[in-house]
Formats: structure tokens, sequence, C-alpha cells
């Protein structure tokens, strides 16, 4: 039986993926981690593992990076990479960082188990349409290597919006009025642009977005 470990930081999401395994006699879910460091640090404690089920955005440490690190200590897990993102840096880093294949959250149960089975005999598993984009990444690699941050930063239209309004220095009430929203609503969508820019204040949120091409 194939002992499988689910990485993701929302625990609704982790269990609709124990739910899809626990069709199959011959997976069993062994433990859930909400990070990569809560990954590696439950790894120090039980590193008989054979696959990983990585999601990529998460805090204190994302996937690529515990993807990363776990190839270099634990050569031996196969990770799959279990995102609801498909941007081609993602697939590009998830890649170099050693990930054994790539499949999107939406994977029905039996897609799911097929894929885990393959890679674990050996195979790359990938969800068709990443397969393709990941054909054209390795045609043309170079340049990915010289894009910057700005595809990995996923701000949704409605956060751009916000942000647009307090890079013209319109306070949260008034920025609530223009967009039709509450105070409150402002104040968990700036705190999410906070978040996803790695930033700590405005200033700092509006001059990345401004590198990073967003505004």
């Amino acid at each position: 039986m194939a002992k499988i470990v689910i990485v993701d930081d929302n625990i609704f999401l982790q269990k609709a993926i124990e739910e899809k395994l626990s069709f199959f006699e011959d997976l069993t879910c062994k433990f859930f981690a909400n990070n990569g460091m809560d990954l590696l640090e439950k790894l120090e404690k039980n590193h008989n593992i054979d696959l990983i089920l990585m999601d990529i955005e998460m805090p204190k440490m994302n996937g690529i990076e515990a993807t990363c690190q776990i190839k270099t200590v634990y050569p031996h897990i196969k990770i799959i990479m279990l995102t609801a993102f498909d941007n081609d840096e993602n697939i590009f880093k998830s890649i170099k960082a050693g990930a054994d294949g790539y499949l999107l959250k939406e994977v029905n149960p039996q897609a799911l188990h097929d894929g885990i089975i393959d890679t674990l005999a050996g195979g790359a598993t990938m969800t068709p349409s990443i397969a393709l984009k990941t054909l054209k990444l390795f045609r043309n690699p170079l340049v990915l290597e010289n894009k910057t941050d700005a595809e990995i930063i996923q701000l949704t239209a409605r956060e751009i919006e916000v942000l647009d309004q307090l890079s013209k220095g319109l306070q949260y009430h008034k920025i609530a009025d223009n967009l039709i929203l509450s105070v409150g609503t402002i104040r968990k969508h700036v705190e999410n642009i906070y978040k996803k820019l790695q930033v700590h204040n405005k200033l700092e949120a509006i001059q990345k977005a401004k590198d990073n091409n967003i505004l």
C-alpha cells in the first residue's frame, strides 16, 4: 500500500483530497501538513513515505521551496505538485526543484490515483494542459529565466483595483465607497495584498506592484 502525505494550507482541501484517495485500497494517507515547514518537521519524525501531494501557494514555506529541500534530504520520496495554479513560472520552478509530476486540484479521483501509481513506477504524471505547457517551456527556457516575479504574484482583479486606489492616496472608507464594499472587506483585501506581495506597508506594496508591472 502506497503511503501518501497531503500538504495544503486549507484544511477543507486536505480533506477533499483525502476523500479522493479513500476510493482506493492501495493508497493510504499517513498525515497532513499545513505548509512546507510543517512538512519538513513531520518528515524528521517519519520519512517512511512513498509520495507527497504538494500544494504550491502556502505560508511560511511554499511547495516549491519544500520540494527542493525534500529532494535533497529524502530523494526516495516522490512529489506531485497538486495545485490550482498552472502558470508557466510555477510549472518551470516546480520541475527545476525536482517535482515528479504536476496535477491540477480539479483532477478526478481515478486520474489522481492513476497519476500516483504512474509516478511511483517512475513516470511523470501531468494534467494534459500542463504537459503541453511544459513542452513549450523546455523549447524556450531562457525566456523564463529572465522573467520577473510578476507571474508568481497572483493578485485578483479586485485586489489590483484596491491597490490602484491605495496608490492614489485614498483612505479605506473612500475606497469602500468607490468599490461599493465595506471597510472591513477593504481591510481584508489589503491584508491579502500585503501577504501575496510579501510586504508590510502601503508604500512597499505600491512600489513592488509597480516594479512588477501590476500597476
